[in-house]
Formats: structure tokens, C-alpha cells, sequence
């Protein structure tokens, strides 16, 4: 009897496994596409840890791996599992390894007014000055060996005459990247890291040339900067204000010179992609340049009939991607955009079709494998999310997508191209959105529409009018081309206010779990990269993953690293902020909250939906039974410290308090960063920034009263 109760379900398992096993089998063509998932699940894996691991780590288990394929070479399925530990081990490695190639020293504390002096190696503009990035700078007052390797800073006024390769010194303010302004928020010192900035800050007046025209030996970054630097003179000399500003982004993808209305409503209308140069822009610079190079040669009919035309206009367009991309500054969806746009030029310069998820495959296994760090950032995420769903969708519906084609009129045809628009934007914006929630906590609702319109005005007129300028530039006239590249431009900015302005533009959302971005993400690529109809199993970890913003809890009190801002949760779960005045830690709290702004503080009295009560000295939050005291100075702390179940004081703590479970003081803000506090019923949880960030390279050190006494009397 118990024999045959464990019969049954043993014998269901393996019909079930053995079905699973035949349609693994039967996907046999598409196993290398999980190659970069494999690579990029060991770059997870490493920017995971809390703790930096030894070099040697990744490169060893790589090696392993290896030995273990050879091992078991003549069984498929253990080969299989080694294979797959081969390549998670790799991209553990290679995300170790760039980390010990970019490592420079990190600015340790603020300093200022300090004598700055280094090489341009690139100029920004901005609404208002210019942003500078210099290379090789010389601090006063810091050691060589404790040096930044680059700076990043702010010009208030633009100084005529500068070029990438100038040394230049200049009278400034600097400060270490800015932490994560919460638990779990964006690392912008981790982004400057692997970037090789170790400070920012801001010139107190101009930046005096001390030589000029110092081109580092023909070094490309430098050349390529300084080729940058002018076109985007070229352009502001004839395009004024915002036509200039966004004709600049989409040539040399620098979007500092767009003022915030236009970037807000470029963001809210789900047109901010149009400014990072990615698959769209090289797509519409290759074609551009491969047909009218082929239309060209085709010109002279005994060229165009004794040899390759199409292969030369092939090669002239793989030419003229690569520059643009280097133009652009290499960012990682232009990067992806070139590999994949330079293989489908390869394919026929080889007489093959490269078009296929494979493409994109061998893209992301390049990018990993030289850029593992841009994995976790949202141009890798969101590039190659669009790309991917576009490819799966555009091979599954190839067989139906010829029937509508055979025999179609110009109406059908019309319609055809207008139905792909619309399905290429519905389908690009449902694989992106899960991370632009996760990433920016925001959801364009009329996104479809603004694309409608602004993609063919962006492709058919804008960018044909780029490429032509780029080309007129060295004979001075470019003008011919920018005027009616502004008008286009003109147009996309109407579209972008226009949409933006619609009721409900904007649906702004709450954080996203990072293990709801996971299980989304392995649901899509479930869903991509598979063939058979096992493959919509991949809706649920999407669907599942999406929820997981219903479960999503805000901290109750937030507390800024500085502890001059602060939050509070009221009633309706809405953050109430101690300040009206826009900053970006404010901001990033309120979106990730989902809001757009936060009721008043009160100055006196209660708030917060009556939770908080204040006077001159602090307040007191009230929340699941919690007294938590907010003290503004030390003259409070006498009172708070006997009746609160938590102090949280803007000053130093030197005596004890008794009733508190918790203290918080000046000095635990400084030394962890920023605080979020959640209140349960029986206990108060708390998260540091530091405690979430772990200690990695990127994670500046905070000076103790040693390293501080030392730097004085230095």
C-alpha cells in the first residue's frame, strides 16, 4: 500500500521531466543565447557581495570550470552544468578584473577653497557654464599617491577659448561622489568610480589655460573629445538655445547643454530615449550612409557593374557607425548598437542575414565581458531589454507578418508600417518599463503616441539633416543642413510638451523590489529566448515580479547622511518632508516613494496627519506604538532621552539615554550614511547606507579623528 503511494507521483515526476527533457532537447539551437545570461549571472553575484573577494577567485573557477568540460566531455549534461559554471565563473572574474583596472583613490572629505590644476579631457556644456573633466590633476594639499585619477567640475560661467588637452588651473570646491541617498537607492560613487572620478565639485570663477593645445601625444580619447568639443560649437553658433542644445545630444550624445523643462518633458512623454544615442540613432546612421553611398555609386554604371557596390557601401557605413559611436562616448546602448549594427554589415560584406537573437547574444557577451559593470545600470538593462523583445517578437511573427505583405496594395502597405510603428513602440515599452520603474519609479502612459509621431520626424527628417551637417562641417557649411535639422528638432520638442501635458502623462510608482527586477528579467528571457510554447511559462516570474510592488513598504523616518534632511511617514503613506527646497536626495526619496511632492513640515505644532509634533527644540513622531524623537539640538535631549523609544539628534550624543532602545546621533549619520527606519509593532528596524553598500573599492572611506588631526596639520 505505502509502495504503491510513492509510486504514483514518483512515476508523474518523471513523465514530466521526461517531457521537459525533450523540449530542452528540441531547443537545442537555442542554447548558446543563455551563454550572456550565465556570463552576467556571475557579474551579479559579484556586485552582490558586501565584502570585496580576492582576485584570483573568478579566473580560478573559470579554470576549474574548464578542467571539469574536459572531464566530462563524453556526458552531455554534466558537460552542460560545467559549461555553465565556466562562464558564471568568467563573468565573476571579468567583473573583478575591471574592477582592479579602474581602482583610483577616491577624494576622502570636502576641501575647498583649494588651487586645482589638470588636463581637459572633456568640456560639457550646460544651461548655464560649462562641466569639465579633468585628467591627471594635481590637488593642493593632497598627496600624489591620495589624488583622484579624474575630477569632474562645474565652470559657473563659460570660459571661451578652452579644448580637450589644455592643462588648465583653476581656484575650487571638491567633494567625494555622493553615496546612495537611502538604503537600496542609486550609487552615484560607484557610477563615478567606474567611470575614474574620485571627486566633483565647482570653480570658484574661470579656468586660466596654463598649456594650451596639449594633445597627450595624439591620444584618441583627447582627439576624439576635442572633435566632440568643436562640433558642438558648430552646432550652438547656429542653433539657438534648446534646438542647439538637442541637436548636440543626438550628434555627439552630450545632454548637458538641455535645460530640465524640456529634459522633464522629453522624460514624461516617454521620448528621453531619443537623447541617448543607442540602437535607433546608429540604425538611422548606417542606413543613411549605406544607401546613399550605394545611390551614389550607383551613379556611374561601369562602377556599378563591374564590382561590389553594396559591400563598399556596407563598409562605408560600419565607418561611419564606429565614428559616431566614438563620438558619442562609447556608452554602453552605443556600444551594443554598433556590435550589433556592424555584424548585419558584416553579414553582407560575407553575403549572409545576421539578423537574429543570436546577434544580440554575442553583443551582450562582448559587453560583458569588457563593461561588466554596466550590467547593473539601466542603459545596459533597458537597451537590451527593448532589443531583445523586439527580435523575439519580430522572428515569431515572421510566417504571418509575409501573408499581410504578399500581394499588398499602397493602403495596406501604409497601414502595415503604421501598425509596426505602433507595435514596435507597444513592445519596446513593455519590455523597458519594468526597469524604468525599478530604476526611475516612473511610467509614461501616452508613450505610444509621443513615439508615433517623434520616431519618423526623428529618422525620416532629423537624422538625415545630422549626417549631412557632419559632412558639410569641414567645408563651413554646415548651416545648410542645421536650420532644417531644427525645424525637426522643433517638432519633437512640441510633441514631447505637448504629450507631457496630457492628464495623467505620468503614473509615478513605488520602488520596485530588486528581487521583483529579478524575476521579471528571467521571466523575459524566459519568454525571448525560447522557441516552444514552453516558453510563455516565462509570464508568471513577470507577472510575479511586477507585484511585488504592492508589497513594497516605505520607511517610516528617513534621515539624510548630513541629517539635514529628513521624512516622516503620515497616515496615507506618503513621505512629509522637512523641506520645500528641490534637491536631488529630496527628489530621489519622493520617487522612490512615488510621489511627485510632499506636504508642508510644520514649523510649529502637529503634521503628518498628526503623528508629528514639533516645537523650536524638535519634534516627536508618533507610529505602531513608537515615540521617536526628532532633536534639533542638544537642549532637547535631557526630555527626549526618558520618554522616546528612539533619538534620533543633528548633534553629537555624549550621555546616555535610558528610555531609548536606539540612538542615532550626528556621528552614526556620518560614519554609515543615511538612515531608514521602519516601526513594527514590538520593534524598530534600521538600515544604513553603509550596511547596504558593504566594503568594496567604490565605497569611500570615512576619515576618523586620526586621518582628520593628520590632514590639519598637513
Amino acid at each position: 500500500m505505502s509502495g504503491t503511494a510513492l509510486t504514483i507521483p514518483t512515476l508523474g515526476l518523471g513523465r514530466i521531466g521526461l517531457r521537459l527533457g525533450r523540449w530542452f532537447a528540441a531547443e537545442r539551437d537555442q542554447w548558446l543565447l543563455w551563454a550572456p545570461v550565465a556570463l552576467g549571472t556571475g557579474v551579479a553575484v559579484y556586485f552582490g557581495l558586501r565584502e570585496e573577494p580576492p582576485l584570483w577567485l573568478g579566473p580560478g573557477l573559470a579554470v576549474l570550470g574548464i578542467l571539469l568540460c574536459l572531464l566530462c566531455r563524453r556526458q552531455p549534461g554534466l558537460m552542460g552544468l560545467a559549461a555553465a559554471m565556466t562562464l558564471v565563473a568568467l563573468g565573476f572574474g571579468a567583473a573583478g578584473l575591471r574592477t582592479a583596472w579602474v581602482a583610483a583613490p577616491i577624494l576622502e572629505r570636502d576641501i575647498g577653497p583649494v588651487r586645482i590644476a589638470g588636463r581637459i579631457l572633456d568640456i560639457e556644456p550646460l544651461p548655464s557654464g560649462q562641466r569639465l573633466v579633468l585628467a591627471d590633476p594635481v590637488i593642493a594639499g593632497i598627496a600624489p599617491d591620495a589624488t583622484p585619477a579624474r575630477l569632474r567640475i562645474k565652470l559657473m560661467r563659460e570660459t571661451p577659448g578652452l579644448t580637450p588637452g589644455d592643462r588648465v588651473s583653476l581656484l575650487g570646491k571638491l567633494s567625494p561622489p555622493a553615496p546612495p541617498f537611502a538604503p537600496g537607492g542609486f550609487d552615484f560613487q560607484r557610477d563615478a568610480f567606474f567611470n575614474g572620478i574620485g571627486a566633483i565639485g565647482f570653480a570658484f570663477g574661470g579656468a586660466e589655460v596654463e598649456t594650451p593645445g596639449e594633445i597627450a601625444a595624439g591620444r584618441l580619447d583627447t582627439v576624439i573629445a576635442d572633435i566632440r568639443a568643436a562640433i558642438s560649437a558648430r552646432i550652438l553658433a547656429v542653433l539657438p538655445d534648446q534646438e542647439g542644445a538637442m541637436a548636440v545630444a543626438l550628434v555627439t550624445g552630450t545632454q548637458t547643454a538641455i535645460d530640465k523643462p524640456v529634459m522633464t518633458a522629453m522624460r514624461d512623454s516617454g521620448l528621453a530615449h531619443l537623447l541617448s544615442i543607442s540602437g535607433l540613432h546608429v540604425g538611422f546612421v548606417a542606413a543613411i550612409l549605406f544607401f546613399c553611398t550605394r545611390a551614389l555609386m550607383a551613379l556611374w554604371p561601369s562602377l556599378a557593374l563591374r564590382h561590389p557596390i553594396k559591400k563598399w557601401a556596407a563598409l562605408a557605413a560600419i565607418l561611419g557607425a564606429g565614428f559616431y559611436t566614438l563620438l558619442a562616448g562609447s556608452p554602453i546602448p552605443t556600444q551594443r548598437a554598433f556590435l550589433m549594427t556592424g555584424l548585419v554589415l558584416l553579414a553582407v560584406l560575407v553575403d549572409r542575414v545576421a539578423f537574429s537573437m543570436r546577434l544580440i547574444a554575442w553583443a551582450a557577451f562582448v559587453v560583458l565581458l569588457i563593461r561588466p559593470d554596466a550590467m547593473i545600470g539601466p542603459s545596459f538593462q533597458m537597451s537590451f531589454a527593448a532589443v531583445m523583445a523586439l527580435i523575439a517578437a519580430y522572428e515569431g511573427s515572421r510566417e504571418w507578418r509575409a501573408g499581410l505583405r504578399a500581394d499588398a496594395g499602397p493602403i495596406r502597405r501604409t497601414s502595415l508600417y503604421l501598425g509596426g510603428l505602433v507595435a514596435t513602440s507597444l513592445i519596446a515599452g513593455a519590455a523597458t518599463a519594468p526597469f524604468a520603474i525599478y530604476h526611475f519609479n516612473r511610467f509614461s502612459e501616452y508613450s505610444v503616441l509621443a513615439n508615433l509621431m517623434a520616431i519618423p520626424l526623428t529618422g525620416f527628417w532629423v537624422m538625415p539633416w545630422a549626417v549631412a551637417a557632419c559632412l558639410l562641417m569641414p567645408f563651413g557649411l554646415e548651416a545648410l543642413a542645421l536650420v532644417p535639422m531644427g525645424w525637426g528638432i522643433d517638432g519633437i520638442i512640441w510633441i514631447a510638451q505637448t504629450v507631457a501635458a496630457l492628464p495623467g502623462a505620468v503614473l509615478m510608482l513605488p520602488a520596485m523590489p530588486l528581487a521583483g527586477l529579478i524575476m521579471v528579467t528571467l521571466g523575459g528571457l524566459w519568454l525571448c529566448l525560447w522557441h516552444r510554447p514552453w516558453r510563455y511559462a516565462g509570464i508568471v516570474p513577470i507577472l510575479a515580479g511586477m507585484a511585488t510592488m504592492l508589497l513594497t513598504q516605505t520607511p517610516d523616518i528617513l534621515v539624510a547622511e548630513d541629517g539635514k534632511l529628513l521624512a516622516v511617514k503620515a497616515p496615507d503613506g506618503e513621505l512629509v518632508l522637512n523641506t520645500q527646497r528641490s534637491s536631488l536626495a529630496a527628489e530621489t526619496w519622493l520617487r522612490r516613494a512615488g510621489q511627485s511632492e510632499s506636504d508642508r513640515w510644520p514649523g510649529q505644532g502637529a503634521g503628518a496627519g498628526g503623528r508629528l509634533a514639533c516645537d523650536p527644540l524638535g519634534c516627536l513622531y508618533r507610529n505602531e506604538g513608537h515615540l521617536v524623537a526628532l532633536a534639533w539640538s542638544t537642549e532637547a535631549l535631557p526630555e527626549d532621552c526618558n520618554r522616546a523609544d528612539l533619538v534620533i539628534a543633528l548633534e553629537p550624543v555624549r550621555t546616555p539615554c535610558p528610555s531609548a532602545g536606539r540612538v542615532i546621533d550626528r556621528f552614526d549619520l556620518w560614519r554609515q550614511g543615511g538612515h531608514a527606519i521602519w516601526l513594527e509593532p514590538g520593534a524598530v528596524e534600521v538600515e544604513t547606507v553603509a550596511e547596504s553598500r558593504g566594503n568594496r573599492p567604490w565605497v569611500a572611506r570615512p576619515l576618523t579623528d586620526g586621518d582628520s588631526a593628520t590632514d590639519e596639520e598637513n
